[in-house]
């Protein structure tokens, strides 16, 4: 089957089809390195880290590049309240970062660049634009001339007059139009600054991602991908600035992840609701958390709450328990010859993997490939209930699937079954003998010292069952 993306450009789910045969070129918005990623920030990483790993297990080559904004108004404040400078400030949160992307499995890109080590490309970028016109100096400042961009707010999917009535001008600004958007910012006292054709200065916001995304992927790319707020301004800009200087389409495909609230309510530091995936990891297990982001579309909006968490983590235990139990159970296994086919656990896998495989290609649905995880793991709790002697092709084959979409959703624990040690067969053995002998208070004895060296037992009908907490 075809994987069919919406493409937020035309408002409508489109095949997948990347510019070059085989090989993917995928840009995500990073994050402006000034503090701590929140948890909306989380769902974006989470959600597009796993596209990559579909796609790339479908075969496809994929180049993500995800940069790091480490110079705005934003961190310029920050290092003078810190009193360090903005490239140290950018340093430790960059490292941060990547401490809280990897708990949450994350993988990290291909590249990361920053952007003040990409000022060259930066620098020729705007003067691409002011060579075609669309772009003008202004005392020391430089403009993207957004009237000269017919089709700009094709993305927002909005009109100048309706831009327009949201639009302000900052004070200090020099711009013509209110929608017109810096690409150079003259150099304050006690900024950072480069030199550049217009006097020293600092890039916009703006511009950077035009200038690394092509300067790494080329000028036109297949997936560009963020948050939802994002849409306007800022990739609204992306493809001003990038369509004006190549004359080629920036981007084929535009994803965007949907807002995230906090219980029911925007996530905002006016509100003082903002929650932050440092502070969160205390209080979750780091797997709740990407459960959680993936129980839903990417598109859709998504409220944050513990009790919500609550139930991913339920969720996210009962898989597991269901995996542990298979792995227990393959250790259990009999002769191909002399077990359990039962046809119906067979139907039920071909029927998982083909909805996982639909889900996943109709524009990377992880709530609905989820879905499919669990009406597997039901069908294999009645045959594991039911239908001893076990067999063993059957069940290596439900785990391989397990690991299979494990490579691409990354929730689960799924190692090879561990051998008990001769010490735990022989105080099992003890128990077994002391409960067909009726000494409760032994039996008991025993399983609880077990259990006090992380060692669960579970009594069945095809004899006594271990695993560890």
């Amino acid at each position: 089957m075809t994987i069919k993306v919406y493409n937020t450009l035309t408002r409508s789910k489109e095949p997948f089809s990347p510019l070059k045969p085989g090989e993917v070129s995928f840009y995500v918005c990073g994050p402006t390195v000034y503090d701590y990623i929140h948890i909306g920030n989380a769902r974006v990483f989470i959600i597009f880290d796993v596209v990559r790993r579909y796609l790339q297990y479908c075969g496809y080559k994929v180049k993500m590049v995800q940069n790091y904004t480490d110079i705005d108004d934003k961190m310029i404040r920050r290092a003078a309240e810190q009193n360090i400078t903005v490239s140290e400030l950018a340093s430790r949160y960059i490292d941060a970062y990547r401490e809280d992307t990897a708990a949450l499995k994350v993988k990290p890109a291909d590249i990361h660049p920053r952007a003040t080590e990409h000022i060259a490309q930066i620098i020729s970028l705007i003067r691409r634009l002011e060579d075609k016109g669309f772009a003008y100096a202004a005392e020391g400042d430089v403009y993207y001339d957004t009237t000269r961009f017919l089709s700009y707010g094709s993305l927002s999917q909005q009109d100048q007059d309706e831009l327009l009535a949201g639009a302000r001008v900052e004070p200090g600004e020099k711009k013509r139009h209110p929608l017109d958007f810096a690409l150079w910012k003259q150099k304050k006292p006690g900024e950072p600054f480069w030199d550049s054709p217009w006097g020293e200065g600092r890039p916009g916001w703006h511009v950077e991602c035009s200038a690394m995304a092509m300067h790494y992927l080329g000028e036109t790319i297949d997936l560009h991908a963020g948050g939802a707020d994002l849409i306007f301004p800022h990739h609204e800009n992306e493809i001003a600035q990038s369509t004006a200087a190549t004359g080629a389409p920036f981007a084929r495909y535009w994803l965007h992840a949907g807002y995230l609230n906090i219980e029911d309510r925007k996530m905002s530091k006016s509100l003082g609701n903002v929650l932050t995936v440092r502070r969160l990891l205390e209080e979750h297990h780091p797997l709740d958390l990407r459960f959680f982001m993936l129980s839903a579309h990417y598109r859709s909006p998504l409220n944050f709450s513990k009790e919500l968490v609550g139930q991913a983590r339920a969720g996210r235990e009962s898989l597991q328990e269901t995996i542990d139990n298979l792995q227990i159970a393959l250790g259990e296994a009999g002769p191909a010859g002399a077990a359990n086919q039962d046809e119906r656990l067979q139907t039920a896998l071909e029927q998982a993997r083909l909805a996982f495989h639909d889900a996943m290609d109709d524009d990377f649905n992880t709530a609905n490939a989820l879905a499919s995880l669990f009406e597997l793991a039901r069908q294999c709790n009645i045959y594991l209930k039911d239908s001893y002697p076990y067999h063993r092709e059957l069940l290596e084959a439900v785990l391989d699937f397990y690991r299979e979409t494990n490579m691409i959703l990354d929730l689960l624990e799924i190692k090879q079954p561990e051998t008990p040690g001769q010490e735990i067969m022989e105080a099992i053995a003890r128990r077994d003998q002391a409960r067909k002998n009726k000494d409760w208070a032994e039996a008991d004895r025993i399983r609880d010292e077990l259990l006090r060296r992380g060692i669960i037992l579970e009594d069945t009908p095809h004899g006594t069952r271990w695993k560890r907490k």
